[in-house]
C-alpha cells in the first residue's frame, strides 16, 4: 500500500538530509506505529505519505514514495486527498468550519458526496468518537483533546484508505485515547484501512501496531519490525517493557494482562518493602503561592469551575488531572489572571492576579499553555531567547542555557514555527523558567516529547521544587503523575472529587493509575524507578 524506495528528505536551507536513504513496505490494512526522538523526522515521513512533503514545505526529495501505486512526486496532496487523510499534530491548523457537525461534513463536501451520504457518516463518526454531544458546539470553545477527536473525524468521513495521524492521543485523557485507539482498532481490522502514526506514549498504542518504524534521526537508518522485536533493545520503551526488563521476563510483554500473569514472582519479593514517600521540599507554614475559594468560572450558561478551593504551596508539584472538559486549563488560566471568576477568590502571591501587571505577573507566576506558540513570536529560536531576557530582565543568555538544558538539539537560526510540537513546548518553557517565578503552571507538558526529554523535564520539575518552587501540571500522562508528582487534584465537571498523596488517589484509580501499579497492585509501586531502588538499592529520581 505504502512504498519508499530509498527516499531521502532534505528542506530548504540544510546542510544535511532529516530523512537518509528510507526503504520501508507497508501492507494495506495493518496499524504502523512510528516512533524517534523529539525532532528526528518522524513528521516529516508521515507528511510525505500524502505529498505535503515536499510540494508544501519545499526542499528536495530523492528515491520514490508509492502510495496504492501512485507517486508522490507527480501526485501532490489534493490528487490523493481520496486515498490519504492526515490528522496534524495541532488540530486547529486544520479546521475550515466553525462548528464540529459542519467541520466533520466539509471534506465529503470536497469529495462532491451525496447529501444521504454524507448525513449517515456524520452520525457514524459522532457515534463513534463519542461526539454527539458536541455536534452543534463551535470549535473555538473545546478544549485540546475534543478538537483533536474531531480533527479524527473530519478524516475519518471521507473513508480514505490509508489514515495517517500525527500524536493522535497527546491531547486526551486516558479513556478518550483508549476510544480513539479502539475506533482505529476497527477500522483497521474492519474495514482493512492502512493506519500510520506516529506517537510518543508508547505505553498507549505499542500493543495494538502490527508494525514498529524507529525513526533515529542524526542521518541514521530507519527500521522497521514487529512491535515484539523492536521493544527488545530500543532505547525508548513503554514502562510494561522496562519493568519486564528489569525483571527479566521473556518474552516482553507489551500489555498490562501479560505482565501481570509474569509478576508474581516480583510481587512476592516487594511484599513488605515500603515504596518511598514523596517529599515535599517547601516549608510548609509559608503562604500558599496561589489558592482557591469557592472558585466558580462560566463560559456563558457552562460551568467550567464550580466551588473549587485548593492550594499550591512552595515546593509542592501537583498533578491536575481529569477527563477532557473537566476545567484543567481553566483553573490555570484563572490563577494567572487569564480568565475572570464569576464567584468565589483566586489569590496568586497574596493578590487578585488579574491586578498583576508587566514585570510584576512574570515574576511571580508562569503559565506554558497547551499551544506553545501562543508564547512565540520572534522569527528565530535565538530571537526568542533575546526577547525573553530582556522581558524578564535577565542576565543574556540565560533563557537560551535553559533551552540548552531541555532541548540540546534546538538551534539558534531555527524558525519556531519549524520546531516539532514538543520542541515549541521546550521553547516556550525555557522563556517562562527564564523569570524563575516562584509558581510554575504547566498545561499538557509532556506533549510531542519522547521519553528521554520527559526524563530529563521531571528532573527540571524535581529541583525546581526543591528549590522552592510550586509546580502545578495539568496533564493526561499518568506516567509524569507518577514520576514527579507529590500530589493529585482530579476534576470532573468543574468540581474537585479527589485531592490527595499521589499513591493514595491514583493507586485506586482504573483511569488515572500508571502501568507499574496495575501490573504489581495489590503492591503500591507507581514506577519502575522505585521498583529499581527496592531490588538493588539504588536511588530514585
Amino acid at each position: 500500500m505504502i512504498s519508499f524506495e530509498h527516499v531521502s528528505i532534505t528542506y530548504p536551507g540544510a546542510t544535511t538530509p532529516v530523512l537518509v536513504d528510507v526503504n520501508l513496505q507497508i501492507p494495506e490494512g495493518e496499524l504502523v506505529l512510528v516512533v524517534g526522538r523529539t525532532g528526528s523526522g518522524k513528521t516529516t515521513l508521515l507528511r510525505a505519505i500524502n505529498g505535503l512533503v515536499p510540494h508544501f514545505t519545499g526542499g528536495t526529495l530523492s528515491g520514490r514514495i508509492l502510495v496504492d501505486g501512485r507517486d508522490t512526486a507527480v501526485n501532490p496532496p489534493r490528487e490523493l486527498a481520496d486515498l490519504v487523510g492526515v490528522v496534524p499534530q495541532d488540530p486547529m491548523s486544520g479546521f475550515v468550519a466553525d462548528i464540529v457537525e459542519e467541520e466533520l461534513a466539509y471534506g465529503m463536501e470536497c469529495l462532491g458526496l451525496a447529501p444521504d451520504v454524507m448525513r449517515r457518516r456524520v452520525e457514524e463518526t459522532l457515534d463513534l468518537l463519542g461526539l454527539v454531544e458536541l455536534r452543534n458546539r463551535p470549535l473555538l470553545s473545546l478544549s485540546a483533546g475534543q478538537r483533536q477527536r474531531v480533527a479524527i473525524g473530519a478524516v475519518l468521513t471521507s473513508h480514505p484508505k490509508i489514515l495517517v495521524l500525527d500524536e493522535p492521543t497527546s491531547a486526551l485523557d486516558p479513556g478518550a485515547a483508549e476510544d480513539v485507539l479502539a475506533a482505529l482498532q476497527r477500522l483497521v481490522h474492519d474495514l482493512n484501512v492502512t493506519v500510520v502514526m506516529a506517537e510518543h506514549r508508547l505505553e498507549r498504542v505499542v500493543q495494538y501496531a502490527d508494525r514498529v518504524v524507529v525513526v533515529p534521526g542524526d542521518g541514521e537508518p530507519v527500521i522497521s519490525g514487529t512491535a515484539s522485536e523492536m521493544m527488545g533493545d530500543a532505547p525508548i520503551a513503554p514502562p510494561v517493557v522496562e519493568l519486564g526488563r528489569l525483571a527479566g521476563w521473556h518474552p516482553l510483554p507489551l500489555t498490562i494482562r501479560d505482565a501481570r500473569r509474569a509478576a508474581g514472582p516480583l510481587r512476592e519479593l516487594l511484599t513488605g518493602r515500603p515504596a518511598p514517600l514523596r517529599v515535599i521540599s517547601g516549608e510548609r507554614d509559608l503562604a500558599p503561592l496561589t489558592s482557591a475559594d469557592h472558585l466558580t468560572v462560566r463560559y456563558g450558561d457552562v460551568f467550567a469551575l464550580r466551588n473549587v478551593s485548593t492550594t499550591i504551596s512552595s515546593g509542592e508539584i501537583v498533578a491536575l488531572m481529569g477527563r477532557n472538559g473537566a476545567g484543567k486549563s481553566t483553573l490555570l488560566n484563572t490563577m494567572v489572571g487569564l480568565k475572570a471568576t464569576s464567584a468565589g477568590i483566586v489569590r496568586t502571591n497574596g493578590k487578585d492576579p488579574r491586578e498583576i501587571k508587566g514585570s510584576e505577573l512574570v515574576h511571580c507566576v508562569g503559565l506554558v499553555p497547551q499551544d506553545p506558540g501562543d508564547l512565540l513570536e520572534a522569527s528565530t529560536v535565538a530571537g526568542e531567547c533575546r526577547s525573553s531576557d530582556h522581558d524578564a530582565s535577565v542576565d543574556p543568555g540565560t533563557t537560551r542555557a535553559l533551552l540548552a538544558l531541555l532541548a540540546p538539539e534546538v538551534l539558534d537560526g531555527t524558525h519556531p514555527r519549524d520546531l516539532s510540537e514538543g520542541q515549541r513546548l521546550l521553547l516556550a518553557l525555557a522563556i517562562v523558567l527564564a523569570a524563575s517565578p516562584p509558581l510554575l503552571l504547566l498545561d499538557e507538558p509532556t506533549r510531542g516529547l519522547d521519553y528521554p526529554t520527559k526524563t530529563r523535564l521531571a528532573k527540571i520539575l524535581r529541583e525546581l521544587a526543591a528549590g522552592g518552587h510550586g509546580i502545578l501540571l495539568a496533564t493526561h500522562d499518568v506516567e509524569l503523575a507518577a514520576e514527579v508528582a507529590t500530589r493529585v487534584i482530579v476534576l470532573a465537571e468543574g468540581e474537585i472529587v479527589a485531592d490527595g498523596p499521589t499513591a493514595e488517589v491514583v493507586l485506586t484509580s482504573p483511569m488515572f493509575a500508571p502501568q507499574v501499579a496495575k501490573i504489581l497492585a495489590p503492591e503500591k509501586w507507581l514506577t519502575v524507578a522505585e521498583v529499581r531502588a527496592a531490588i538493588t538499592g539504588e536511588a530514585t529520581g
